[in-house]
């Protein structure tokens, strides 16, 4: 089998408030469905955790310490983002799982992939900041260890019903990593116009596909064939990564895009499909936002089942 998980029981012990959509039963539909891919004859392999070095790469001193500093102890960062007192050690989890399923992918022969289920979500996080129900910027770290690994390129395409801003601003001038993010907008975090194109040598390195509220399956995947694909395919990435956020699902409560579980599957089918081109088929995904359990699950099922 090609595709690889990496999961850890630890991800529940990043408790949120009571209410809180970022909770910790996100952290048990993952790890359930890890235990069903292990059963049916499936790789699972446990994430080490991120470094120091390796965060260094994506985010500022400043920023590692502000997060160390919450060690031991619950605090509020802003009024979407709280950390517990393990927060710190299961943001660098998440982001060193995104490492471990890198280097699972690039080592593989031809056509490995992971998919690396984590929580906390990771591409709000800026290079000084944590936002968003985001610490560190998991995808971010990865895109960068891959570029220290070796990679000449690396795409991110973000499909999470909201626009990946931290992703965005940490490579807006870097003509290295490909940005491409598909959302609904306006609407939180504010980011992600079409305008928004990269910065100096970066320019042209980042797409945004701003969606209207309702937006359903059809254009959505018409925005994919003619915008996202055709500018992957051009920019070559020795590595494709993408943020498989869930909340764009008609049944989320927090988005109001209208994908379907079919309608992911599809998308995800289609730049599987891209990376077989570009690549070699090296992708890995990384979970970020998708608050409707059932939704998350059934789109997760559709990423095995396109990309096993």
């Amino acid at each position: 089998m090609s595709l690889v998980l990496v999961s850890s029981k630890r991800f529940v012990d990043h408790v949120t408030p009571a209410g809180h959509p970022e909770r910790p039963e996100r952290a048990q539909a993952l790890e359930a469905l890890a235990a069903s891919f292990k059963e049916q004859g499936g790789e699972v392999v446990e994430p080490r955790s991120a470094t120091d070095e390796d965060l260094l790469r994506v985010h500022t001193q400043e920023h590692v310490d502000a997060i160390v500093a919450t060690r031991g102890k619950a605090t509020m960062i802003d009024e979407d983002t709280f950390t517990s007192p393990d927060s710190d050690d299961i943001a660098r989890l998440a982001a060193g799982a995104v490492l471990t399923g890198i280097d699972r992918a690039l080592d593989g022969p031809k056509g490995s992939r992971s998919l690396v289920l984590v929580r906390p979500p990771g591409h709000h996080a800026e290079a000084d900041r944590a936002m968003g129900f985001c610490l560190y910027n998991s995808i971010a770290a990865g895109a960068a260890h891959a570029r220290a690994r070796g990679c000449a390129k690396v795409a991110i395409v973000d499909y999470d019903v909201h626009h990946g801003n931290g992703t965005q601003w940490i490579f807006y001038e870097d003509p290295t990593v490909f940005f491409a993010s598909s959302h609904q907008y306006p609407f939180y975090p504010g980011t992600g116009a079409a305008s928004e194109r990269g910065r100096g040598a970066g320019l042209g390195f980042t797409l945004n596909i701003p969606l209207a509220a309702g937006t359903k399956d059809d254009e959505i995947e018409r925005q994919y064939a003619t915008q996202v694909i055709p500018a992957v395919r051009a920019f070559k990435p020795d590595l494709l990564m993408i943020s498989a956020g869930f909340d764009a699902h008609e049944l989320d409560p927090l988005g109001q895009l209208r994908l379907t579980t079919a309608g992911f599957g599809r998308l995800t089918k289609a730049l599987v499909a891209l990376a077989g081109e570009v690549c070699q088929g090296k992708v890995v995904f990384v979970t970020e936002g998708g608050y409707d359990l059932d939704a998350l699950r059934d789109c997760l099922r559709e990423v095995i089942r396109v990309s096993a």
